[in-house]
């Protein structure tokens, strides 16, 4: 990757997130400057990284984080099952915020970590491409809803470019039976990242972001032109995770539904 071309500057957001910190050390070859940023304590600065602290909620923060960057890998969010009013500041509020931003400082490329919550109502006996209806499983997915279609509508009528990644389970390894088919490695995240920020006229792009799993419950046919091409599988963990785990019932959502435990999440008093 030694011709591999480089940002001035790329912000990263959700820095002090668990993706966040794998992405701090996978991006910073690909500009002179990593901008990080998280509403939490990301750390001191490394290598050729500049640390801002920022709440994606505070709309004037958001736009000085935003001033004189080329790329945005956006990854700040609240990534569970929760109330709505915190997903609504960090997820929905923090999003509008971000692209406002990106318009009025004239950023063109934005990875948006978009979730495979958002179709997390189909059942793990269908297959979904990136065209099949949302049919989010919780107000997180739909919060996620919210950041592709507001993406859509920067590109239609502001021309900035941006990959959707719906990321499946991005962990260093296989947690559950479910994971056998979401699982995405670290080093493939990465790939992915690196895809979504250099392959030219994106335009507006859905990917599910899954390493090559055995089993997928997802076509990325659709997405073939982002040149995402997979290097790790879930397979070699398969018999470890089916032998530490007995089956779920058959009716438990784990087994059902691709969002699995996340459609049963909730509702959450005030």
């Amino acid at each position: 990757m030694t011709d591999q071309p480089r940002f001035n500057r790329i912000l990263l957001t959700g820095a002090a997130g668990s993706l966040g910190v794998v992405l701090r050390r996978g991006l910073a070859p690909f500009a002179k400057t990593l901008r990080v940023s998280d509403k939490d304590d990301v750390g001191p600065a490394a290598g050729n990284e500049e640390t801002v602290a920022c709440d994606l909620a505070d709309k004037g923060a958001v736009h000085q984080l935003v001033k004189d960057v080329d790329a945005i890998v956006h990854f700040g969010a609240i990534s569970v099952e929760a109330r709505f009013e915190p997903i609504l500041q960090a997820n929905i509020v923090g999003v509008f915020n971000v692209y406002e931003a990106a318009r009025k400082h004239g950023v063109k490329r934005v990875v948006f970590a978009s979730s495979n919550h958002v179709t997390g109502f189909y059942k793990q006996t269908e297959r979904i491409d990136v065209d099949s209806p949302m049919r989010p499983d919780g107000l997180y997915g739909v919060s996620k809803c919210f950041g592709e279609n507001l993406s859509r509508f920067y590109y239609d009528r502001y021309g900035i470019e941006t990959v959707c990644l719906r990321i499946g389970s991005s962990f260093p390894a296989v947690r559950d039976r479910r994971m056998l088919a979401t699982y995405l490695s670290y080093d493939d995240l990465i790939e992915l990242v690196r895809c979504a920020l250099f392959v030219p006229g994106v335009g507006h792009m859905v990917i599910f972001g899954a390493s090559d799993n055995a089993v997928s419950w997802w076509d990325n046919t659709k997405a073939a032109k982002l040149g995402f091409k997979p290097r790790d599988s879930s397979e070699p963990q398969r018999a470890r995770v089916e032998g530490e785990q007995p089956p779920p019932a058959p009716t438990d959502p784990m087994v059902v539904y691709q969002g699995g435990a996340f459609v049963r999440a909730g509702p959450f008093d005030e």
